[in-house]
């Protein structure tokens, strides 16, 4: 039997290079040798975007434009719509019962969004508990790993403490340890050099860019504010270019000459910005094009999400029963005909 992988993403928005490096390269990898499932999160993104959802209704088509353009396969991943698995609600609710409001406070993850979020003292109780509804998500599947960015630690880490409670308190060994997988990079940074790269940030280098897009993000990037003319000496640490060439450069032995040509001076920012903005290009311009490709089949792209939300929920529903049988809570739909012939 192969392991079990669940990752995912929130329809918010176009992925990034950020999605790309830090995610995504790691999702091609891993379905070759797991059962990995990828969660399109809709529910989740209610959170925040309730008042909005046609936005999320938008970006469910894209999100999966996203993923076949970079090369994952529907015969080995399976795509599902978190709205689409009635069983995850219901798990994540017999789960809030495991988990104080101080913890979900303390959860640093939630802690930061809710400072970037700036919600003040009208937080949507949705968005305060979406960990819970994360740790549903996970153990309905009983991953045995999620890849995450370094930041989505914590949420692997609540996950596991609510698995454990689940069962101490009912006596019970469904639920197993979750390892996080981080992506080798941890954060790509913004092209504005001050936070990670976000959707709504408006410092995103975006998977379906064009080459004009990415050349325009690209001669905005921050470099060394003290390198004003070209023979002054540079400043490569903190330099958001170099950050970016760091990771995407592939010819290591020319990058460190750049680097020592930079900081002793000679070296002019607009080089090194031609330099990256071809390498980024070289990455984005076959995923555009095999996105545009896919795109004109919207339908089938449809179809894909409804076969894999068919097959991910007969998963969960033998989840949600195993966890009802150790909570002693009667299930209805195992123990008379008369229940499921009216429910179908």
């Amino acid at each position: 039997m192969k392991p079990t992988v669940l990752t995912g993403d929130r329809p918010t928005g176009n992925l990034h290079l950020g999605h790309f490096v830090g995610s995504l390269k790691n999702r091609l990898k891993l379905q070759e040798d797991f059962n990995q499932y990828v969660i399109i999160a809709d529910a989740q993104a209610l959170t925040d975007n309730a008042e909005d959802p046609k936005v999320i209704e938008e970006n469910i088509f894209e999100i999966m434009l996203d993923y076949l353009a970079v090369g994952l396969d529907p015969e080995k991943t399976v795509f599902f719509l978190q709205s689409g698995i009635p069983e995850l609600f219901e798990l994540s609710s017999y789960f809030m019962n495991l988990v104080s409001l101080a913890r979900l406070e303390r959860n640093p993850t939630i802690k930061e969004e809710l400072y970037q979020k700036d919600f003040g003292r009208s937080i949507p109780a949705g968005f305060l508990t979406y960990p819970i509804y994360q740790a549903a998500d996970i153990l309905a599947f009983k991953a045995d790993l999620v890849p995450v960015g370094e930041d989505q630690s914590p949420m692997i880490e609540q996950a596991n403490e609510i698995g454990r409670k689940f069962n101490r308190t009912y006596r019970t060994p469904l639920f197993k340890e979750i390892l996080p997988l981080i992506g080798y990079v941890g954060r790509l940074p913004g092209i504005d050099g001050k936070t990670k790269m976000g959707k709504s940030m408006g410092n995103a280098i975006f998977l379906c860019d064009t080459s004009d897009d990415l050349r325009k993000k690209v001669n905005k990037m921050y470099t060394d504010p003290g390198h004003i003319h070209i023979a002054d000496p540079g400043r490569v640490e903190g330099n958001v270019v170099f950050q970016f060439l760091d990771i995407f450069d592939g010819n290591r032995d020319e990058l460190l000459k750049l680097k020592e040509e930079y900081r002793h001076g000679g070296l002019a920012d607009s080089k090194l910005k031609e330099r990256l903005t071809a390498i980024l290009d070289d990455i984005i311009c076959p995923i555009r094009n095999r996105r545009s490709e896919y795109s004109k089949d919207r339908t089938h792209l449809m179809e894909i999400l409804c076969q894999g939300t068919l097959k991910a929920r007969s998963i969960a529903a033998q989840t949600l029963s195993e966890a009802k049988l150790a909570m002693g809570l009667l299930d209805l739909s195992k123990s008379t005909n008369i229940y499921e012939a009216q429910v179908q």
